[in-house]
């Protein structure tokens, strides 16, 4: 049987609506993330505006996969929340984020509301420690492709050898090993305390 790993995945949209209805899009939003809580796989969410008395908002929202994703994406309650804003609000881009994108998000300048605790989560960390982070990764997987390569294919000339080599890491660092190590130092790179001081 093949096992899929599931891949937490962030939408980002930009919306635009009349800097007069500031308020009734603020509270439409934050019926929009209510109503995104009571979904399995839910993560988190939050939105910004561009500026003050800007006309742009940008909304992010992650769900665990893109099965729940899609739930949340298709459900009745989604359309019927997005059907209320006809007319106030206008939708003018779309953007997944999966793999190496969606792990380390760019900070944002003007937060206007963190909706849920993971949503503050999603500010990125540290360039250092996510230089660390894919570090941590690569090593062990280029060491252990250069043995390989060094055992198996040794007289195949050098750039056929990188060529394997990065054709099979690529796919391997991104939906495999970087999810993983990721998720494992979750704390660290968020700069929280770590797993076994909190008891779990």
């Amino acid at each position: 049987m093949t096992m899929t790993h599931a891949v937490p995945v962030t939408v980002a949209i930009a919306r635009r609506a009349d800097p007069a209805r500031t308020e009734e899009m603020v509270a439409w939003m934050r019926a929009g993330t209510a109503l995104a809580e009571s979904f399995p796989g839910f993560l988190g969410a939050g939105f910004v505006r561009s500026a003050p008395g800007s006309p742009e908002w940008h909304v992010m929202y992650r769900f665990a996969d893109d099965q729940t994703l899609r739930r949340w994406e298709e459900s009745p309650q989604r359309h019927w929340w997005l059907t209320s804003a006809q007319g106030i609000v206008e939708h003018t881009r779309v953007e997944r984020r999966t793999g190496i994108e969606g792990w380390f998000e760019q900070p944002v300048d003007r937060v206007v509301e963190t909706l849920t605790p993971a949503a503050a989560e999603a500010a990125a960390p540290p360039r250092w420690k996510q230089a660390v982070t894919i570090w941590l990764a690569f090593f062990p997987l280029s060491l252990t492709a250069t043995l390989l390569t060094a055992r198996f294919i040794a007289g195949v000339p050098l750039a056929a050898r990188t060529l394997l080599m990065t054709l099979c890491l690529t796919p391997l660092m991104t939906y495999l090993v970087l999810p993983r190590i990721t998720r494992a130092l979750h704390w660290w790179l968020h700069g929280q305390p770590a797993p076994w001081r909190n008891g779990r």
